[in-house]
This record gives structure tokens, sequence and C-alpha cells, in this order.
């Protein structure tokens, strides 16, 4: 079952909250036209139903030293045996994303490492540990990611 959203004020309401989490409840409230009370209800219901799932900071990854970032493709080596290769990877950190897709290959990893070398080195863990060939796209520049989700009226299912 989908989460809900009432109406065109619900939608504002996440999507000033994906645009800025830190904004306050007064800040929200002047952007939405609600009183402040109407929209700590209505946050407080659309984080209850699961619309809003959880707040996040967005950490630089060349200051914390992760200036690599690369895609991965995994392929099991035999199809036979049993799809549990996102859980035998959970535990490598260098793992942001893990999605499963349509094509050739069964899953496509997003990770970010520090050199060349630390690459190799996931890549070489990621074939051991779930017993996969990789295919690895090495990320040259990114101009956008972490985008506040664009919502219209209109566009929240019901």
């Amino acid at each position: 079952m989908l989460p809900c959203m009432d109406d065109s004020v619900d939608l504002s309401i996440v999507a000033e909250v994906s645009r800025d989490p830190r904004a306050t409840l007064a800040q929200l409230s002047e952007r939405v036209g609600l009183g402040v009370s109407a929209v700590q209800a209505r946050l407080r219901r659309l984080e209850s139903t699961g619309v809003i799932t959880g707040y996040r900071a967005i950490i630089d990854p060349q200051a914390v030293g992760r200036t690599l970032s690369a895609f991965i493709e995994i392929t099991p080596l035999d199809p036979r045996q049993p799809d549990v290769a996102p859980e035998l990877l959970e535990h490598l950190d260098a793992i942001e994303a893990c999605h499963s897709i349509a094509g050739d290959a069964a899953y496509i990893l997003f990770v970010r490492v520090a050199t060349p070398r630390d690459l190799e080195a996931l890549i070489r863990d990621i074939r051991l540990a779930a017993s996969v060939s990789t295919r690895t796209t090495v990320v040259l520049q990114t101009f956008y990611e972490n985008r506040p989700m664009a919502l219209a009226p209109g566009s929240a299912p019901g």
C-alpha cells in the first residue's frame, strides 16, 4: 500500500522539506501558507504514514577523502545460485547504493573510494563476496546529485 498525501498542501510540504530538510516549522508555515501547528500536524502524519522516511546530512565526498566515484555492474557467475548479492555486499561501506536493474547485469552499484587502488581492492572484494563478474565505469565529473524531488500538484498517488 502506498503512503498517502491528502492534498496539494501535503505535496508542497514534502517538496519544501525535500529542498530544505532543516527548515523550521515557522519557515515551512510561511512557505506553504498554513499555521505552524497545522504544518507540524501534517509533518507528523507524513512521517507516520511513511511519506517522509527520514532526514539526513549530505556529506561532501571530497571533504572526507572519497574523491573517486564509480558505477559497478554485477552479474552472477552462476545464475542458478540464489540471488543474495545485496545481502552479501552490504558490509562494504564504499557501496553507497545498490539497484536491481533490467538488462544484462543484475545490479548496479554506486561506490565512492579514495584512490584507484582502493577501487581495484573494492572490485576484488565484491567479486569474492558475491561470486559475480563486474563491469566498472569511473565517474569523471558529477554535475548534480541528491536533488530535491520536484513535485507538481496532481503528481501524488491517490
